[in-house]
């Protein structure tokens, strides 16, 4: 009985290190984990712009390319607001009426999907970042071959959004 006591400690002794490995290594995975993207379809653009200029360049290429600016909401304004300043921070919704009919006719569920969304970030340096999902991402868990042509003619519009905006 004592051999055995003995032996399971020194078994767990031995492998402590490699217990200590799989554990630290699963708190750096959870750490890393919560940083990037979880999606498939993310497009980053990096832009040289100050946030405030890619924002307002954003609003102008949603107009320039028919969409519509469905809404709008911003942490960092919200914290302005509480006289807190944070790094800018900007979501906005895009879609058209056209598109969310056709959106519903394909699929009621994939309603929830709409509009679908730009995020803006203010950098440390004084540049932005626009992140957007392709509509084609957005769209392809419903299975629909009706909501994957128009998530395709989605796609080229949001490019060029994205494009317009950043130039």
């Amino acid at each position: 009985m004592i051999r055995r006591r003995y032996g399971l400690i020194g078994y767990i002794l031995k492998s402590l290190p490699l217990l200590t490995m799989v554990l630290f290594g699963s708190v750096v995975s959870l750490a890393q984990a919560d940083q990037g993207y979880p999606y498939d379809g993310m497009v980053v653009v990096k832009s040289e712009k100050s946030f405030s200029e890619l924002a307002d360049d954003l609003k102008t290429s949603i107009k320039d390319n028919k969409m519509g600016l469905v809404t709008r909401a911003s942490a960092s304004g919200g914290a302005a607001n509480a006289g807190i300043t944070i790094p800018g921070n900007l979501v906005v919704g895009v879609y058209r009426n056209d598109f969310a009919r056709r959106m519903l006719s394909a699929s009621i569920p994939a309603g929830i999907e709409a509009p679908i969304r730009f995020y803006l970030t203010e950098s440390n340096d004084g540049t932005s970042v626009l992140t957007y999902r392709k509509p084609t991402a957005v769209f392809a868990p419903y299975n629909s071959a009706d909501l994957d042509v128009m998530a395709k003619e989605l796609d080229g519009i949001f490019e060029k959004i994205a494009k317009g905006a950043i130039q």
